[in-house]
């Protein structure tokens, strides 16, 4: 890696000699504001900025160059390229060769730095000549790109000179995460959602450095992904969701697109089939895996705990074995969700003797199992995971197994709760969850839980009272960005007087990726097209 290192940096004072050397009269007059990188609205908030206050210029002179032979680094390069090009109509080349006008180099370089030991650990340079980003790996340039993404979100362009020039402003920027896994879940049973929508999830999510989306698949309304071994889970429990309508599901070719997808943005998908309640979908489509011996109708309500496998019959382990291998084979993380939550018509010994076996399925098939809090009443591995989303006794419980937890409390993180009793979506039973709620709490320090058994934290949202992409990001927006910070940025680095003052300068990037979000009156919005009396109007 040293050698490697010192390669990268020769080929990077190559180019700056060769930009050095250009004939005068390609010279740029610039004219530079004096900005500081350290006041810009950066969410999540970096780990520590340094602001030099000058300027890089992104023009038509600027090109993007990557470590010669790092694995995955092009590829990153490529998509910022296009983000640039989408944000000013830039067109800016990646390692051509013969690109001899250029004056101002974006490096993105592999370097094996100490202090980029971290996966997603990166480092920003930026001086009036060059950018250059430091990471040891793709992942961690991918989340120093979104950084560099922010910042070019906030410039302007220069009207002083003949041509459009970006000015970026200089400085050092060192960042880590503090958790490894800050994701969001989207429950596509209750209500589908189309590739699409899920798409365009993935993109704002990856913008704030989420690296997880958990996809609820199935429930009592709705089975939403094609299992070839079991045809009719699609062809009848695919068929309708709450309220009626008529469905929908993923093919596999579906669900690896949406995969592929999620990893050109370094996020993983984190597949949940819920079980053994939440199952009419299941049972309704093949009767035998019901506990209560009937065929179950169809459900397009919204109560729960109502249904159950039939936990002591060999063919409903069949059953799921046939599914998670065959959901497996298409999910390349290494996670395997299995639900648990809610079933309260299973008895305890029933419902404790199926998470054990379902567990030594998952396992089977190279997965870890998450479940939801209750799973941990089960004799499980440490190696499983549990996700705290209601009960502390619970959580207590996942800790003595050594267990770790993914923080999802309902009364603080769930996506799904209204803002106030104006709220046009969304339920309270846990409670009003306004913007302020949702970013001051302390996920490294809730109910007790220790910080060594806390993986990270994710923002759930269920779908029952949404039913399109404007109105999931009504719900999610501006929440998933604070749960952003709260998963990325140490505890000592939030404030919510600063924080709110950088969510109101989101409103731009939001407006432009056309984003339904709430314009909650808790915080002065920049330029927004929406206003908290319209969006209430509507």
């Amino acid at each position: 890696m040293k050698s490697h290192l010192f390669r990268s940096l020769v080929i990077w004072v190559v180019l700056v000699a060769a930009i050095s050397c250009q004939p005068e009269k390609k010279k740029r007059v610039l004219h530079f504001p004096k900005t500081d990188l350290s006041k810009l609205a950066l969410i999540p908030k970096p780990l520590k900025v340094i602001s030099t206050e000058d300027g890089f210029a992104l023009d038509r002179f600027t090109a993007i160059y990557t470590s010669e032979t790092a694995t995955g680094f092009a590829d990153v390069a490529g998509f910022l390229a296009e983000k640039i090009k989408a944000k000013t109509n830039l067109d800016v080349p990646v390692n051509r060769a013969e690109a001899s006008d250029q004056q101002g180099i974006i490096y993105i370089n592999q370097s094996d730095a100490p202090e980029l030991d971290a996966l997603e650990a990166y480092q920003l340079y930026i001086t009036p000549d060059s950018v250059i980003l430091n990471s040891n790996s793709a992942v961690g340039a991918f989340r120093g790109v979104q950084t560099l993404r922010q910042i070019i979100s906030e410039t302007s362009n220069d009207t002083l000179a003949d041509y459009k020039i970006w000015t970026i402003p200089t400085g050092k920027i060192t960042d880590s995460p503090s958790f490894e896994y800050r994701g969001s879940m989207l429950d596509v049973a209750r209500h589908f959602f189309s590739v699409e929508d899920v798409k365009k999830y993935i993109d704002l999510l990856a913008y704030y450095k989420y690296n997880v989306l958990h996809l609820h698949l199935s429930d009592d309304q709705g089975w939403r992904i094609e299992i070839k071994s079991w045809p009719k889970l699609t062809e009848v429990g695919g068929s309708t969701e709450v309220g009626g309508a008529a469905g929908g599901f993923y093919t596999q070719e579906d669900y690896k697109d949406i995969v592929r997808y999620a990893a050109k943005h370094h996020m993983m998908i984190v597949p949940e089939i819920d079980m053994p309640g939440h199952t009419n979908a299941a049972s309704a489509s093949y009767p035998i895996l019901n506990g209560n011996g009937k065929t179950p109708k169809l459900y397009e309500g919204t109560e729960v705990g109502f249904s159950t496998f039939d936990t002591r019959k060999d063919t409903v382990y069949a059953f799921i074995d046939d599914v998670v291998r065959e959901i497996s084979s298409i999910s390349p993380g290494p996670y395997f969700h299995i639900g648990g939550d809610e079933s309260h018509v299973t008895k305890k010994n029933d419902y404790i003797y199926f998470v054990e076996k379902v567990e030594k399925i998952v396992q089977k098939y190279g997965k870890r199992m998450i479940g939801w809090d209750e799973v941990a009443t089960a004799d499980i591995d440490s190696t499983s995971i549990s996700q705290f989303w209601a009960s502390k006794e619970n959580a207590d419980l996942s800790i003595q197994k050594g267990m770790k937890v993914i923080m999802s409390p309902a009364k603080k993180a769930y996506l799904d709760m209204q803002y106030d009793t104006l709220s046009k979506h969304g339920l309270h039973w846990a409670a009003y969850i306004p913007v302020d709620t949702a970013y001051i709490w302390t996920p490294e320090e809730y109910e007790g839980i220790p910080i060594e058994n806390i993986l990270g934290v994710e923002a759930p949202l269920w779908s029952e009272t949404i039913s399109n992409i404007d109105e999931l990001e009504y719900l999610a927006f501006p929440r998933a960005i604070g749960y952003s910070e709260l998963s990325w940025t140490p505890k000592e680095n939030r404030d919510w007087e600063s924080y709110k003052v950088r969510l109101a300068n989101q409103a731009p990037f939001l407006d432009r990726m056309d984003v339904k979000y709430y314009p909650s009156p808790l915080i002065d919005w920049k330029k927004s097209k929406y206003t908290y009396e319209e969006i209430q109007k509507d």
